[in-house]
């Protein structure tokens, strides 16, 4: 018999919208070489591991090309997929053993709520012209947090329209780069876009993990808090922000488009 795997996409009400990710819970943990190879052929943003432990389970985290220390819509597809096929009750909140400590998900109706590390940027105006010279854009606050760099742009429309370029972030020394605006429409506070060219996605649907960045410099500049964030992909997703200390919150729908079998397991 094959290994069961799941396609979620996360951060979605419908399918073929949001960010779409594998999840493949193991009988015993397998090595990495083996989920690389894995994710790979799923080809997806992620694909997610998981090995049930003692108060939880164990979850790791893989693109086509690296493994990664945090991702939100993986962990998001994750909880779903444990919830969904009764490997824990839905009144149950799921729990997380990762390289980034434990995070946890609850059901919150039809939302799930997510709960993780503050990851906030701090900012360095001198890396601005470098920034503008790779975006296109003119950039209105630009910084880094321990993954990836951050850049306010001056509009809605300027996130929307961004075209990078994709071989100068392939070389910055981060996971990746968040770009993001106040929202100049209704339904949502913020937009963002997020790339990933140097961990083998040049543009990420949705990433719920940039947002433990997003929720709390969007809390500072608002003034408030219970964000709501537009990520302005191709295919698009809403993300809800609430800041508590060094946590943030992230809710998100999800919604199971295929299950399949891996046939070779070797």
């Amino acid at each position: 018999m094959g290994l069961k795997i799941t396609q979620v996409d996360a951060f979605a009400d419908r399918p073929f919208a949001g960010n779409p990710a594998a999840v493949c819970i193991l009988e015993h943990p397998r090595d990495a070489e083996w989920m690389q190879r894995v994710a790979r052929e799923m080809n997806l943003s992620e694909t997610a591991f998981l090995v049930k432990r003692e108060e939880g389970y164990d979850l790791r985290w893989f693109t086509p090309t690296v493994e990664v220390d945090l991702c939100g819509h993986a962990t998001l597809a994750s909880a779903h997929v444990l919830w969904e096929q009764g490997h824990i009750d839905s009144c149950e909140p799921a729990r997380f053993h990762t390289k980034f400590g434990v995070l946890s998900a609850k059901k919150d109706g039809t939302w799930i709520e997510m709960d993780f590390p503050a990851t906030p940027a701090k900012l360095d105006s001198g890396l601005l012209e470098d920034m503008e010279l790779t975006l296109g854009a003119i950039v209105k606050e630009i910084g880094r947090n321990c993954f990836d760099y951050f850049a306010e742009v001056e509009s809605e429309d300027a996130v929307r329209s961004l075209r990078p370029d994709f071989t100068k972030l392939a070389r910055l020394q981060t996971r990746g780069l968040i770009v993001t605006s106040r929202a100049s429409g209704t339904g949502y506070d913020y937009v963002s876009r997020f790339f990933a060219p140097g961990a083998g996605i040049d543009e990420d649907p949705v990433t719920g993990s940039a947002h433990c960045c997003l929720g709390p410099y969007w809390k500072e500049r608002l003034g408030r808090d219970g964000l709501i964030g537009y990520q302005a992909s191709a295919r698009g997703g809403f993300v809800r922000t609430r800041c508590q200390g060094d946590r943030v919150f992230i809710s998100g729908q999800a919604i199971t488009v295929m299950r399949g079998e891996l046939i070779s397991t070797s």
